[in-house]
């Protein structure tokens, strides 16, 4: 197992509390051996294994607690009384009625609950009107940058490693079988067609995914551009395939709840509010994204900018593509202090580049920290209070 210390810290941090844990994230991005990693660390704090009641709901010996009723019985007959248990179900959302499930268990005094899920979905509808004030949600992504060195070892170089992180992808598993360039086809293929299938058609009733797929090669190709439902629907169509803005906007709702792309509004930082009507999107694994467009790997800047995005969302939580006037600021990442602002380049060597690049972070008038991340292998700099880092040296820092 590769250990997932930001995830298990957040784990350990909630702990005891009295809020239901819930941790959502794309398919295969180690949700279930966090949850094992967890229970680990229970033990190790003295928690014996009779008061840990683990459930994975993809598992076949647990196919008869797919009934809600069964699932409630079995869990509150194993609780030990008068002592704190440790709940754990993986991929809850299989349950059908789950949510009855979650609501009579957090009201019991002698359990702390976690659950896992593969889709936005499980914190819609009838569990969040339930459950309102009442969880936290831990969304977790596959393996970062920093991860990904720690479990490659020291042998590799920082830029040997990031080639294979873009390239390869960063789902956990990958790292058994990263070399074998077609076994790691088929895995990453098989993660998208499962989304496609499981978590996007069958919810929807698409009978022809014609239109799903040419939207998902779109959206993979332009990561990173501001695009609307208008756009991307001609676009489309301009390709032979027909399919309406409407359609559009319900499909890049259904992709973004299972987590192959995470959409990026614009938000105004003069009148600290967020912009509706054009978004930005980032894929969850750029090693998916080779693999959907046929191996290509073009445009190495912008795969810094969603390497650096899914960054953002794994210290911040909030991020939106920011505006000040006519400029355009890569990323403002909105944190418990306030926003923080970033600007990313692939380099910035050029004096006319990097006043262009520095010029959009100039025109924010707060204090609040300001970045540009490069991929210039040189000495961290300042300019007017504006950090200039390393990318591969800021993508493994230990956030604050």
């Amino acid at each position: 197992m590769i250990d997932r210390p930001g995830y298990l810290e957040k784990l350990l941090r909630w702990k005891d509390r009295d809020v239901i844990k819930v941790v959502t994230g794309v398919r295969r991005c180690g949700k279930s051996t966090l949850l094992t990693l967890f229970m680990s660390e229970l033990e190790r704090l003295g928690v014996p294994p009779e008061r840990i009641i683990s459930i994975n709901f993809e598992r076949l010996e647990y196919e008869h607690l797919l009934d809600y009723h069964a699932l409630h019985d079995e869990v509150v007959g194993r609780a030990q009384p008068g002592s704190m248990n440790y709940v754990l179900l993986d991929e809850v959302q299989n349950v059908p009625e789950f949510q009855r499930v979650i609501d009579s268990l957090y009201v019991r005094d002698n359990i702390d609950l976690y659950v896992t899920g593969s889709n936005a979905l499980l914190l819609g509808g009838t569990l969040a009107t339930l459950l309102s004030g009442r969880y936290v949600e831990i969304n977790m992504l596959p393996l970062s940058f920093g991860e990904y060195r720690t479990a490659l070892g020291g042998s590799v170089s920082p830029s040997r490693a990031y080639r294979r992180y873009i390239e390869r992808g960063s789902f956990p598993a990958t790292m058994d079988f990263s070399d074998d360039a077609l076994t790691l086809h088929d895995y990453l293929n098989g993660i998208l067609n499962t989304v496609l299938l499981k978590d996007v058609a069958q919810r929807l009733n698409i009978s022809n995914n014609l239109g799903l797929r040419a939207l998902v090669t779109y959206l993979f190709d332009n990561i990173g551009n501001l695009t609307s439902a208008k756009r991307i629907s001609d676009a489309i169509a301009s390709t032979g395939t027909k399919i309406s803005a409407n359609t559009v906007m319900e499909y890049l709702s259904a992709l973004c709840d299972s987590f192959i792309f995470y959409p990026a509004s614009r938000y105004d930082v003069r009148g600290r509010r967020v912009l509706k009507l054009q978004q930005k999107y980032y894929a969850v694994d750029l090693g998916m994204r080779r693999t959907a467009l046929s191996g290509r790997v073009r445009d190495t800047g912008r795969i810094l900018e969603n390497v650096v995005y899914l960054e953002l969302r794994r210290r911040f939580g909030e991020v939106y593509v920011g505006r000040t006037g006519d400029l355009e600021i890569d990323f403002v990442a909105i944190g418990p202090e306030g926003p923080e602002y970033f600007q990313v380049a692939e380099s910035a060597v050029q004096e006319q580049t990097l006043g262009r690049e520095l010029a959009p972070l100039r025109a924010v008038r707060d204090n609040r920290p300001k970045t540009l991340i490069t991929m210039d292998d040189a000495d961290p700099g300042d300019h007017d209070g504006i950090r200039r880092v390393f990318a591969l040296e800021w993508l493994e820092e230990t956030y604050r």
